[in-house]
Parts: C-alpha cells; sequence; structure tokens
C-alpha cells in the first residue's frame, strides 16, 4: 500500500514585520526631513499657511498609514491572549481615526486660507472615500468584534470579509498617500533631480514598501 506523504509550508510574518517598521521608520524620517527642513515645519494654529497643511500628511502617515499598519500586524507578532490582541487591534485603528481627522481638518483649514476650491483632485476623491470606508471598517468591526451579543457563527462567517475588506482598504490608503505626494510635487513645480524631488520619490517608495510587507504579513501565518 503506497503511503501518502503530504507537506505543510510554515511562513512565520514576524520575520517579515521586521522590515515593515524598518520601512516604515525610514519613511517616517524622511517624512519629517521633508516637512521640518524643506517646508518650513508643521503648525496647525499657525498663521502660514504652508506650516498647516503640513500637519496633513504627518497625521495621515502617522495615523491611517503607520498605526494602521501596526494594527494589522498585531495580530501576527505579538503574542497574547485574544482580547488583548482584539484591544490593541482597535485601538491602534482608533488612534488612526483620530489623527487622520485632524489630518483632514488640516488641509480644508488650508484650502480656505488660501481661497481655493475642495474637493477636486483624484487624490482628494479617493482619499476621502478610503477614510470613510476605514471608518465603516472600524464601525462593522466594533458590532461584530467587541461587542458581546454577535453570535460566534455571524463573526465566522464574516471574518474573511473583514480580512479581505482590511486588506483592501489598506491598499486604498497607500495609493491615496502615493497620490497625494504626487500632487504635492507636481503643484510645488520641483526642479528635475533637486534634493527635495528625490527626497519626495524616495519618501513614495518607502510608503509603498511598508504597505507591501504589511499585506504580506498579514497573508502569513502566525508568529516565528
Amino acid at each position: 500500500m503506497d503511503t501518502v506523504v503530504t507537506y505543510r509550508y510554515y511562513r512565520p510574518a514576524s520575520r517579515i514585520t521586521i522590515f515593515s517598521h524598518i520601512f516604515g521608520v525610514i519613511a517616517l524620517i524622511l517624512m519629517l526631513v521633508w516637512l521640518l527642513h524643506y517646508r518650513e515645519g508643521v503648525d496647525l494654529d499657525s498663521y502660514d499657511p504652508n506650516k498647516i497643511f503640513n500637519v496633513h500628511p504627518l497625521l495621515m502617515f502617522l495615523g491611517v498609514i503607520f498605526l494602521s499598519g501596526e494594527a494589522l500586524m498585531a495580530y501576527k507578532t505579538v503574542r497574547g491572549e485574544t482580547r488583548v490582541q482584539k484591544s490593541v487591534h482597535f485601538l491602534l485603528h482608533l488612534g488612526a481615526i483620530i489623527l487622520g481627522i485632524v489630518g483632514l481638518h488640516a488641509a480644508f483649514k488650508y484650502h480656505d486660507k488660501r481661497g481655493l476650491r475642495n474637493m477636486y483632485s483624484f487624490h482628494s476623491w479617493i482619499g476621502i472615500g478610503t477614510f470613510c470606508l476605514y471608518i465603516l471598517q472600524w464601525v462593522i468591526g466594533l458590532c461584530m468584534y467587541m461587542l458581546p451579543y454577535t453570535r460566534r457563527e455571524t463573526r465566522s462567517i464574516n471574518l474573511p470579509w473583514h480580512i479581505s475588506g482590511g486588506r483592501a482598504i489598506y491598499y486604498m490608503i497607500i495609493v491615496s498617500a502615493l497620490t497625494g505626494l504626487m500632487q504635492k510635487s507636481t503643484l510645488m513645480q520641483l526642479p528635475f533631480f533637486s534634493g527635495e524631488s528625490i527626497l519626495i520619490n524616495f519618501l513614495a517608495i518607502f510608503i509603498l514598501l511598508f504597505g507591501v510587507t504589511v499585506d504580506i504579513s498579514v497573508a502569513l501565518a502566525r508568529y516565528a
């Protein structure tokens, strides 16, 4: 009688998340260098509209890119009780939403100071749409997995949709960030191969790498 041999390939996510954190930190450093060195700093209450605007990319990156990426990776790298993992996941997303709201407020405030129209670009359309979906995903997750009255069967049925929807929204977040950087770089009319334009390009690359490695970590198995 022939023996059937099956192979199970196990790929832990923890090693990938190391690269995610490295890419995220590098992107944060580049963001700070760009805003503090080239763009004169950040100040939501400033009389300088440019300093007000600079709050927007900083908080959108810290919130809906970095914190939400950490929230997605929380299940993969932190051992603990399921309730604790869910709480960390939930609170990181909540922090991302709060920072995102302030970041959007900065963009609208900048437009008001400059006398510019709102919601005229593809970046603004996809950005607002993505942020609304992000909040909706968080509310559904709160009702489905954090509140005790939801049946276990209902949670199990909706879990694949919750995971897939979260990953899709996160890629939309990355697209929003990259289109925003491209739009800002174009409007500033920076010279080709200037220091600032090169820095913005590298910033976009590391944001993309952070997003890709976050998504790969979600697709892989738990822990090392």
